[in-house]
């Protein structure tokens, strides 16, 4: 009976072993965690505020007659064609020209022209013989008098016949052409376009009450549209309204686009960024890699084949970056993929 015992406690000694040398082989041959990790060079980082609005001209002008006529538009010497929608026009070029002979003969030009030039001779003959003592002073007085009358109305007469004329006030772009038939008749204060200048743009946007005292003028922006993925358009913070709105808590401010190849449009919705600040040779990661706890933020590093947590202190960020103040420093290899089921002192695996 007693040899029967001694073997029973025999086996479950030996059971005990093997299981503690299992546990041992366990723990000895821990799986290692893969992950994707990024070698920290110094870098540097923007404060920007983001925003959107949509952008306006610089300048516009509806165009209208000042008389009416018959219609004629002009023709487009860069193109040899009527204008049309999208045609540059350079200022004081003529787009619509209105005919009226009637109007035209009343104002009798070529008359006022050859008054004038019988006027201005006989100043100058008066002049001529007063200065030799042949006339007197009233007889000079009065021919000077017909000499400017004849000059207001010759001047009076070629302002009548420019009315006429719809001319460019500034370089820009034909966005609006209402449609007449050649030859008829259009009334007074009639549209007949429409120009932009947009080489410049407007964007017209609402501020954070928190930003009043960082935002100032001449601040460089950047500008983004989805329909130009790969360009990034300049420009400044032109001017900023003192005054918060009580409803919204924003102020507003007016940003000036540089689009001299005029691939942003009036009237596209756009992305800005206010450039704030700017800060070189810092540390910056991307955010999504940052993990919160009770003792604040972290990140997992990669310290000979071991993951270490690390406490860290952001500073300036923006929509993907953030930049490291305390905790990280160069050459630091930081976790970016994987780093979800990491725990400190876990075993890992760097892969590509």
């Amino acid at each position: 009976m007693k040899i029967k015992i001694y073997h029973l406690i025999t086996i479950l000694a030996l059971l005990g072993l093997g299981a503690c040398n299992n546990q041992n082989a366990d723990s000895e041959t821990e799986v290692a965690i893969p992950v994707s990790v990024e070698d920290l060079k110094p870098g540097f980082i923007e404060q920007t505020i983001n925003t959107t609005g949509t952008v306006t001209a610089i300048k516009e002008a509806s165009l209208l007659t000042e008389m009416s006529g018959r219609y004629a538009l002009e023709v487009n010497p860069a193109t040899g064609k009527p204008f049309m929608l999208g045609d540059k026009v350079k200022q004081g070029q003529v787009i619509v020209q209105l005919e009226d002979e009637e109007y035209v003969n009343n104002i009798g030009l070529e008359a006022k022209k050859l008054n004038l030039d019988i006027s201005e001779q006989q100043y100058t003959k008066q002049k001529s013989l007063f200065d030799k003592g042949g006339v007197t002073q009233s007889e000079l007085s009065n021919a000077e008098v017909s000499a400017v009358n004849a000059r207001d109305s010759y001047k009076l007469a070629q302002i009548q016949l420019e009315k006429m004329k719809v001319r460019a006030p500034f370089t820009g772009v034909i966005t609006e052409l209402p449609y007449f038939t050649e030859g008829t008749k259009v009334a007074s204060n009639a549209e007949v376009a429409t120009l932009m200048s947009y080489e410049t743009l407007n964007l017209e946007v609402n501020l954070p009450e928190k930003y009043i005292n960082e935002v100032d003028k001449n601040q460089v922006i950047r500008v983004m549209n989805y329909t130009l993925p790969e360009d990034t358009l300049q420009g400044k913070v032109g001017a900023l309204s003192p005054a918060i709105s009580t409803e919204t808590r924003t102020f507003k401010g007016n940003l000036e686009v540089q689009n001299e190849a005029l691939k942003l449009r009036p009237g596209m919705f756009v992305q800005a960024e206010i450039i704030l600040d700017r800060k070189d040779s810092v540390i910056v990661i991307p955010k999504d890699v940052i993990l919160s706890n009770q003792r604040g933020k972290s990140v997992f590093i990669v310290v000979k084949g071991t993951a270490e947590q690390k406490q860290v202190t952001l500073g300036y960020e923006n929509q993907d970056r953030v930049e490291i103040t305390s905790g990280l420093k160069a050459n630091d290899r930081l976790v970016v993929k994987g780093f979800e089921t990491l725990r400190d002192r876990s075993k890992v695996k760097i892969i590509k």
